[in-house]
C-alpha cells in the first residue's frame, strides 16, 4: 500500500512497480491516525475484485476462547490471517476493518493499536471501532470483519 498525503482519491490506481495497490489517503489538515493503527482513507485500485470476509473471533482452531482480552484480539487477528492466505491475499490487501469490543473503554486501545501495526505494518487499513454490550457468543470479547482488494 502506498501513502497520498495530498488527499488525491484519484490515485486508486496505485504506484506499485506494475502492480496496482491500496492507497492510503490522508488529508494533511487532519490529525495523522497511524499511531493509533489506522488509516483515515484508503482507496482500492481501479479494477480490483473485492471480498467481505465475515467477522473472525478470538476461538483457537478448536473453538475454544480464551477469557482474556488480549488473547482473544491476537487470536482473532491470526484468524484473520489465515482467512486472507486462504483468498491468497496478503494484510496489505485489506483496505477497511471493523471491529467490534464488547464494555469498549479507553483501556484496550493499546492492545488494539499493538496487534493492528503488528498484522498490517505500515499498510494499516481504514478502520472503525464499534463499541457493543456482546457479540454472537458471550465469552466472545473481539470480533473483526475485512474488506479485502484482491488483485
Amino acid at each position: 500500500m502506498t501513502t497520498d498525503h495530498r488527499g488525491d482519491a484519484g490515485a486508486g490506481a496505485g504506484a506499485g512497480a506494475g502492480r496496482a495497490v491500496p492507497v492510503i489517503v490522508h488529508p494533511p489538515e487532519l490529525p495523522d491516525p497511524a499511531p493509533h493503527g489506522y488509516a483515515t482513507s484508503v482507496v482500492a485500485p481501479r479494477g480490483a475484485r473485492l471480498a467481505f470476509v465475515s467477522g473472525q473471533g478470538g476461538q483457537d482452531e478448536e473453538g475454544r476462547l480464551s477469557e482474556d482480552f488480549a488473547t482473544q484480539v491476537r487470536q482473532a487477528y491470526a484468524n484473520l490471517c489465515r482467512v486472507l492466505e486462504a483468498l491468497g491475499a496478503e494484510p496489505g490487501r485489506v483496505v477497511k476493518l471493523t471491529v467490534y469490543v464488547v464494555d469498549h473503554n479507553s483501556s484496550k486501545l493499546g492492545v488494539l493499536t499493538e496487534n493492528v501495526k503488528r498484522t498490517f505494518g505500515d499498510t494499516l487499513p481504514a478502520q472503525t471501532l464499534v463499541p457493543v454490550p456482546r457479540l454472537a457468543i458471550d465469552p466472545m470479547l473481539f470480533e473483526v470483519d475485512a474488506i479485502v482488494a484482491l488483485e
